[in-house]
């Protein structure tokens, strides 16, 4: 696993334009070498800020989106197109402004879909869509993701890895299903902390001073059972974005 870096920015708004410019350029850079890219969607505001200010960019148009295969790391157990879905926050922000390939985009499945009210048998279909997009090299059944992106919350939570749950002890399952979320919807999927860490580089960004504990602990050598934030590592790059009030507690 990698070494975390830290990067820090003025404020949320300078933030989102950082990262959206850096991923613009990660994958700009990725399609170009290997002729494709994966990358690994987050929610939360800033995820979606960011999102937000690639679809702003000009330097958008520099991504080959028909070569871009785009999932996510969690997201609510809701009916298609809730508000509350990542993936309904996402295609409003930025998938509705570019040209994706429908079939390169895989969300998360939904409740009353294929799997019915079942988030066991949703999470078992995503991880066998996982699966088969695997490369054969990879120890874990998943894409090569070249950037899995990351929120954190106030209690260190990760994608919808809450602190204590027993899915982070999980090592065989690439996906899981959440009940009982501490924060609402309470029914989730989840990427679990094997498939995080199978992602060549992980981007964990943050803002706000909410969330400035959060990233010390992360930053600290926490067990993930109690920090799930501190489990968060990449193979190759791991990087800390964020803004002075998520940063308070840490040097640069």
């Amino acid at each position: 696993m990698s070494e975390p870096q830290i990067l820090v920015h003025a404020d949320a708004s300078h933030l989102a334009k950082a990262v959206a410019t850096r991923l613009i350029s990660k994958l700009t850079n990725s399609c170009a070498v290997a002729g494709h890219a994966s990358l690994v969607l987050t929610g939360g505001t800033i995820g979606i800020q960011v999102l937000a200010e690639i679809a702003a960019a000009p330097g958008r148009t520099a991504v080959d989106w028909h070569s871009l295969d785009i999932w996510w790391g969690d997201e609510a157990f809701l009916p298609a197109g809730d508000p509350a879905r990542v993936e309904t926050q996402a295609r409003a922000a930025l998938l509705d402004h570019v040209d994706v390939s429908d079939g390169c985009v895989h969300p998360m499945p939904s409740l009353h879909g294929d799997d019915g009210d079942d988030p066991d048998a949703a999470a078992a279909t995503y991880a066998a869509q996982l699966m088969s997009a695997a490369d054969d090299d990879m120890q874990v059944p998943v894409p090569s993701f070249d950037v899995l992106l990351l929120g954190i919350g106030p209690d260190a939570h990760i994608a919808s890895l809450f602190p204590g749950m027993p899915a982070l002890k999980e090592e065989a399952r690439t996906v899981v299903a959440v009940r009982d979320a501490p924060k609402p919807p309470p029914t989730r999927i989840s990427l679990t902390l094997p498939a995080i860490r199978s992602a060549r580089e992980v981007w964990l960004v943050a803002s706000g001073t909410d969330q400035a504990d959060a990233i010390r602990l992360a930053l600290s050598s926490a067990s993930p059972l109690h920090v799930p934030a501190a489990g968060a590592r990449g193979q190759r790059q791991t990087v800390f974005l964020m803004d002075r009030d998520a940063a308070q507690y840490v040097s640069e």
